[in-house]
């Protein structure tokens, strides 16, 4: 116990006291603290493009078989998962920025990692070093939440936002350097296909320092000093009391449900299409096209999504995200496989309907959560998130070798109507 006090202290800056009298004071660190989460979120897009773009790639070119090449995507959301729970738990008890500077530095080494698998051909290697890569990609899904901590009620939705807009520019920029990372990785003996992980490795890392060196004062832990015992007990009264701060049991079902649902659409689709793609004479630069394409659709929509959850409220959105990865899916099925149009459409509708169940599903939880819970809390949901991001990667694979990409697209489809009913019983939590 003297030792994690002793680390509490080291991350505890000194001044959090003169924000309990100045609103203006928290405004102002809210402001400052989601300008350092939008740089390191520019890194972090960087870094999680390599897996979405060639990790099941390698894997197929390593097995040389197609019926395993959802399992690079499975286990780098199981790592995923795994981390968010350590993410979520470092968070709650020293701050944000010690626990998502510690996932991303993770993540960078994972990175490295498969790059290294690719230079020394060793399936083993690769599949450890995807667990450890997915730290980073959970810990660049969680940041957006460190911008929530100091923001009013009217601004968490479209704060989240903002941080998802930041990935943007990495995200897109990270598929689009498939072909000059992997002129780079032979250059130094590494297969080309381990390229994008080196830029991964070194965008994770900066991502990582940018959060330890900047965050400071840590906005989590401040808005956890503010917090009232009164505010608690006043809360929605279909919340629960958890060591004494109350949580919306509700509230947190739905908005877990959302994101959990959008996740296994996006991966499912997301992960087989390069290899769908490359079994119909694309190239790899017109995979990464695609793909930067897509990751774009799910950030860049936050300019205007996070307003307008926060406008129209969180319900209107779920549904409006069950109806785009509907047509989404029944586009991916419909569209021929050597039409690059038609295969951009629908996954840039794959990525807006992600983008709008994400902003939702997150704005509830925060919503429903307290501060003397919600790292933790988040943390939690995070890993169903991830594990159901890994069902969706492992079992696309599968269902492609013994059918086909339409039947997959199709079966997301059919899985996002269930949206609807989420968003009916959201409605008597108030969403």
């Amino acid at each position: 116990m003297a030792e994690t006090e002793t680390i509490r202290r080291t991350f505890q800056e000194p001044g959090m006291s003169g924000y309990s009298s100045s609103v203006e004071r928290q405004q102002q660190l809210y402001k400052r603290s989601l300008l350092v989460v939008v740089l390191s979120q520019i890194f972090g897009g960087a870094g999680l493009a390599a897996g979405v773009t060639v990790g099941a790639l390698l894997a197929q070119d390593m097995l040389g078989t197609d019926r395993y090449a959802g399992i690079p995507a499975a286990l780098l959301t199981l790592g995923s998962a795994a981390s968010a729970l350590l993410v979520g738990r470092l968070s709650q008890r020293f701050g944000r920025r010690l626990g998502l500077s510690a996932g991303f530095l993770a993540g960078g080494i994972g990175a490295f990692g498969v790059a290294a698998s690719a230079f020394v051909n060793n399936i083993w290697l690769l599949f450890a070093s995807l667990l450890i890569y997915g730290a980073g990609t959970s810990t660049n899904l969680q940041a957006r939440y460190a911008g929530t901590d100091l923001a009013k009620p009217n601004q968490r939705a479209t704060a989240i936002s903002i941080a998802m807009v930041a990935t943007t520019f990495g995200a897109v920029a990270g598929p689009n350097l498939v072909d000059a990372m992997g002129r780079i990785a032979l250059s130094v003996g590494v297969p080309a296909l381990g390229g994008p992980f080196l830029l991964a490795g070194a965008a994770f890392l900066m991502a990582g320092l940018v959060l330890l060196i900047l965050l400071r004062p840590d906005p989590f832990l401040i808005a956890r000093s503010l917090e009232s015992p009164v505010r608690d007990r006043q809360m929605d009264t279909a919340g629960r009391v958890e060591g004494g701060h109350a949580e919306n049991k509700r509230k947190l079902i739905v908005g877990s449900t959302v994101m959990i649902l959008t996740q296994i659409v996006m991966v499912a689709l997301m992960t087989m299409t390069p290899v769908h793609m490359m079994h119909h004479g694309h190239s790899l630069q017109e995979v990464g096209l695609v793909i930067s394409i897509h990751i774009g659709a799910m950030y860049l929509p936050s300019l205007v999504t996070g307003i307008l959850v926060d406008k129209i409220g969180r319900t209107a959105m779920s549904y409006a995200s069950g109806a785009v990865l509907l047509a989404a899916g029944i586009l991916g099925a419909l569209a021929p496989a050597d039409s690059m149009a038609a295969l951009i459409i629908a996954l840039t509708l794959l990525g807006i309907g992600w983008n709008f169940g994400l902003i939702s599903g997150t704005a509830i939880i925060v919503d429903a959560t307290s501060p003397a819970t919600r790292a933790k809390t988040q943390g939690k949901i995070e890993v169903l998130v991830a594990l159901a991001g890994a069902s969706g990667g492992a079992l696309s694979g599968m269902v492609v070798a013994h059918s086909s990409y339409a039947v997959l697209s199709l079966a997301g489809a059919i899985l996002s109507l269930l949206l609807i009913p989420v968003g009916l019983w959201s409605r008597k939590a108030g969403g």
